[in-house]
């Protein structure tokens, strides 16, 4: 295997997507009927989404709702709705300018992956759309017959745990990050600070405005892929 030149790891949502795939999908489920209640069900997303935004929300809250919408249906009936979705609301998002970002990283040679807090099952068919071969992604349960049982599976990919999550990876592909002399993270967080901190460019991408005002002060690099299609909801 070619050594790679460099790192460069991408989060998904507000970052490589002008918009949160959690919250789409979610949003996508309850106005289909899909999710009880469409009042409810939306009222329940905004509430999540506020509070991540606000850096308030833990995995396991969120988990609680956004993996338990993956118990309305068995796998396949789910991979369906999901090719829907994909189809109608997140293929219009990929957009030219983050196609160039990831295909800038990779023509230089770089191992690039998305690090991202929405669970595996979203966030899978979206990285295959991006051209990125390595996901790591909150980890969706399933028992035996593979149907989801709305819990998590190990670490989830969230603030400290996207650290652990990474590091992991790498071990698996006998590196660790100090082994790369320059290593990139693209996130629009303040969540995503914990991995920000530990490579040698983070860039804060489409920053919240508290992100953008920690970035400005330390010298990071801000970057707008999407200046005019910031998600009004978020």
């Amino acid at each position: 295997m070619t050594t790679p030149s460099h790192l460069a790891l991408f989060d998904l949502d507000h970052t490589l997507l002008p918009f949160d795939s959690d919250y789409q999908w979610a949003d996508f489920l309850a106005r289909t009927g899909r999710a009880g209640d469409p009042a409810v069900a939306q009222a329940r997303n905004d509430d999540l989404m506020r509070r991540y935004n606000l850096g308030t929300l833990s995995a396991e809250e969120a988990a609680d709702f956004m993996l338990g919408l993956l118990r309305l249906a068995e796998p396949d009936e789910l991979a369906r709705w999901h090719q829907v979705y994909m189809d109608e609301v997140v293929l219009p998002g990929v957009l030219p300018a983050a196609r160039a970002l990831v295909t800038e990283h990779q023509t230089r040679g770089g191992l690039c992956a998305i690090v991202t807090a929405t669970n595996a099952f979203v966030t899978g068919p979206i990285a295959q759309a991006l051209g990125i071969h390595h996901l790591i992604a909150t980890i969706p349960e399933q028992d035996a017959q593979g149907r989801y049982t709305g819990r998590i599976e190990g670490t989830p990919s969230f603030k400290t745990g996207k650290v652990l999550r990474v590091r992991q990876w790498l071990r698996g592909q006998g590196l660790q990050l100090e082994d790369f002399a320059e290593s990139w993270f693209y996130s629009d967080s303040l969540n995503d600070l914990p991995l920000l901190e530990v490579v040698t460019h983070p860039v804060a991408t489409n920053p919240s405005p508290a992100l953008r005002e920690l970035a400005e002060g330390r010298g990071w690099r801000v970057l707008e892929l999407f200046s005019d299609m910031r998600d009004t909801k978020s």
